[in-house]
């Protein structure tokens, strides 16, 4: 009998049912209806396969980390115990019957290579199965501050960063330059930036493998907001600085001033850009080109540097439509979407940074009222996006509390995720 071999990667977990439906239906009802239905018989297994009913003739002798595959064989209701290697699998007795196991691989790099899939039995009972676990490509999420000088140490944040002495880890940014690894883990990069490096993707080589960073080194795509050649515009242009602290990319938005509960401090912890007001040919109406992207595939990104501890309202990220100047009541209009940006709210404690690093807010966070009791709002592309709004306003950690915020910001852009 011929079969595919495919090593493929993990499938959404909603496919384990259908998998369950069309490949054990009577499997599963009777072990609804008992949950031993066991035969009593050593486990065996006869082959692994993908949990995608539209490969059902896939079978697999390898697959990477974190995939769901099904384990296909007799006797298996017994088991409790599930190994990959040296590494425990969570199991779920909604996915075992006595002919399949539905498991996914744990995503932890194992110490001891077996290259076998170990069972074992309520009554102690082991078997085991030659099969090989691979592991990914590396995986790179984010970087803590896109923009670093050269010089500086950037940090990389993701997954499955693994090198050794016959291929070290490397890291190659934009113009083919390659970096020195200061230090690394297993999901960060520590690296220092090369002079005369360009804008665009980094990208890291592991022993499993080269990955392309998705995100941009340096992003200029899509700026509207860079405090050196584009400003604010309205009532509140928005004070700027280049030192005390040094900025990340020249000057930045600095937002000052001492606040308590539902303060209200627009003069120091506001800034306006107001579509009638712009006459700089950099900033356009709308202020961001989707290109071939949806807006749900966009985020709003800038650069921040919490100076002062900060506990004390919500940085109201606010665009506004074309008609939108010389007032102030859009603040607190409760049918705008705004993205609210609240870590000290999301974490329970006092939010201060060690300089400078990236926010990222997908589009689709665009969606509260300024005080967060509506979540459900939206906005439309091109017509909502010809202005924009900082502004520092909404509830303390405590009642009591009065701070003195020191905002930074730089590098305001809307790119693809």
């Amino acid at each position: 009998m011929n079969m595919k071999i495919y090593i493929k990667k993990g499938r959404p977990f909603s496919l384990m049912l259908l998998l369950l439906i069309g490949f054990l239906a009577g499997s599963v009802m009777s072990s609804c209806e008992d949950d031993s239905d066991s035969t009593g018989d050593s486990p065996k297994i006869e082959y692994v396969r993908v949990t995608d009913p539209l490969a059902s003739d896939s079978l697999v002798v390898r697959a990477f980390l974190g995939n769901t595959i099904a384990m296909v064989g007799e006797g298996l209701g017994d088991v409790v115990e599930v190994w990959f290697n040296d590494q425990s699998a969570k199991l779920n007795k909604n996915y075992i019957t006595d002919e399949t196991i539905i498991v996914t691989i744990p995503n932890v790099i194992p110490e001891e290579v077996t290259n076998q899939i170990r069972l074992v039995t309520a009554g102690g009972t082991e078997y085991t199965y030659g099969f090989e676990v691979q592991v990914p490509e590396p995986l790179l999420s984010s970087m803590k501050c896109e923009y670093v000088p050269a010089g500086g140490v950037a940090i990389i944040e993701g997954n499955y960063f693994l090198g050794d002495e016959n291929k070290p880890l490397e890291v190659i940014f934009p113009g083919n330059v390659a970096a020195e690894v200061e230090s690394y883990d297993v999901d960060e990069i520590r690296v220092i930036v090369p002079e005369g490096v360009g804008v665009g993707p980094i990208t890291v080589k592991s022993m499993y493998g080269s990955t392309r960073s998705s995100f941009y080194f340096r992003d200029d795509r899509n700026v509207f907001l860079d405090f050196d050649q584009t400003f604010g515009a309205g009532w509140r242009n928005g004070v700027t600085q280049g030192t005390s602290p040094d900025g990340v990319s020249g000057d930045y938005l600095a937002l000052t001033g001492t606040i308590g509960d539902w303060g209200w401090v627009e003069d120091n912890l506001a800034m306006n850009l107001w579509a009638p007001y712009i006459s700089n040919p950099l900033q356009q109406d709308p202020l961001f080109d989707l290109g071939d992207n949806a807006l749900a595939d966009m985020a709003l990104k800038f650069e921040v540097n919490v100076v002062n501890p900060w506990a004390v309202g919500y940085l109201q990220c606010i665009f506004t439509g074309s008609d939108v100047a010389d007032g102030n009541s859009y603040y607190n209009d409760m049918e705008l979407g705004r993205a609210l940006w609240r870590p000290w709210h999301e974490n329970g404690e006092e939010f201060q940074t060690d300089g400078w690093i990236t926010v990222s807010i997908p589009m689709k966070e665009f969606r509260f009222s300024h005080d967060a009791s509506i979540n459900s709002l939206s906005l439309e592309y091109p017509g909502d996006f010809g202005g924009f709004t900082f502004f520092v306003f909404g509830p303390a950690m405590d009642p009591d509390l009065e701070q003195d915020i020191f905002i930074a910001i730089d590098n305001v852009r809307v790119v693809p995720r």
